[in-house]
């Protein structure tokens, strides 16, 4: 993902990054065994990102339309605080984060992939989609990932923040000591 002069000049004031899970956090597949218990599979590039995010003082939520207890498992692994899932209205989730957290929407990024996220995506000031996000939502982002959901694109929002905010090269050399 190339950053733009606009995009970096966004990037540098986030201190939120939002994700959706079904096709951004995961391959957007579902799988269920035959006894009906949901699997989903997260990547682990991803789940560092979201780590070096963290240690970086940048929070990140997650704001889900479902619900699974696969997602809360991997979110308390990562120490994502702020989860919100069975959010129909991803908006409400959105004010109460942006409340708890005191911060504008000048601030948040938001990873999405279907329209449900066009709400808010077009309330927040760095709108991305992954690869694999359907068409109408990709004209709504100011940046699309080159990698897909699931498979390295939120690694991507990550090191692209990082990169941004001037915290990336120190981060990457403090992993060679």
């Amino acid at each position: 993902m190339k950053l733009t002069d606009t995009a970096i000049a966004i990037a540098k004031k986030v201190k939120l990054l939002i994700l959706d899970v079904d096709g951004v956090l995961t391959d957007g597949g579902i799988y269920f065994d035959d006894s009906g218990n949901e699997f989903k599979r997260f990547n682990s590039l991803d789940g560092h990102g979201i780590k070096m995010l963290l240690e970086s003082g940048i929070e990140v939520g997650v704001i889900s339309a479902r619900s699974a207890s696969a997602v809360a498992h991997r979110m308390k692994t990562l120490g994502v605080r702020h989860l919100y899932q069975n959010q129909a209205n991803k908006n409400e989730a959105l004010q109460q984060l942006l409340e708890k957290l005191s911060l504008g929407v000048n601030q948040v990024a938001f990873v999405g992939d279907d329209v449900i996220d066009l709400t808010v995506m077009k309330k927040i000031a760095l709108p991305i989609a992954v690869a694999n996000a359907h068409p109408f939502v990709k004209e709504h982002a100011i940046l699309v990932t080159e990698n897909i959901g699931g498979n390295g694109a939120v690694r991507e929002v990550c090191d692209s923040l990082l990169k941004a905010q001037n915290k990336y090269d120190e981060l990457m050399l403090s992993f060679l000591n």
